[in-house]
C-alpha cells in the first residue's frame, strides 16, 4: 500500500503560480511512477503531469508547470506558473510500481491522494 497525502492548494489571482506538494510512504519513494492529475466540476479526469525517470506533461500546461521530485523527502512537486481559470480543478497526486514512463492514463495509477483545490480567479 502507498498512501498519498497533496498540500498547497489554494485560491490565486490568474497569472500568480502555486506550488503543490504530495508525501507519499508506504513503498519505496524512487521505485514509484508519480503524476499529477486534475478534475474541474462537471468534467473528466484529466492528466497534468509525471515522472519517472523523466517527465511529461498535457499540452495544456506544457511551459507553465514543472513537475519534480525530491526521492530523499519521498515528495513530488508540481510548480504551477502562469495559471489561467481553467486551471482550476482539484489536483490529485497518483502513483503505481509498474505504470511505465510516459503514462497518462488515471487506470494506470493504483494509488491516489484526497486532492487539493486550486481556484484561480479572474
Amino acid at each position: 500500500q502507498v498512501q498519498l497525502v497533496e498540500s498547497g492548494g489554494g485560491l490565486v489571482q490568474a497569472g500568480g503560480s502555486l506550488r503543490l506538494s504530495c508525501g507519499a510512504s508506504g513503498r519505496a519513494f524512487d521505485s514509484l511512477t508519480m503524476a499529477w492529475f486534475r478534475q474541474a466540476p462537471g468534467k473528466e479526469r484529466e492528466f497534468v503531469a509525471g515522472t519517472r525517470f523523466n517527465t511529461w506533461y498535457a499540452d495544456s500546461v506544457k511551459g507553465r508547470f514543472t513537475i519534480s521530485r525530491d526521492n530523499a523527502k519521498n515528495t513530488v512537486y508540481l510548480q504551477m506558473n502562469t495559471l489561467k481559470p481553467e486551471d482550476t480543478a482539484v489536483y490529485y497526486c497518483a502513483a503505481d510500481p509498474r505504470t511505465y514512463s510516459g503514462s497518462s492514463s488515471s487506470a494506470a495509477y493504483s494509488y491516489w491522494g484526497q486532492g487539493t483545490q486550486v481556484t484561480v480567479s479572474s
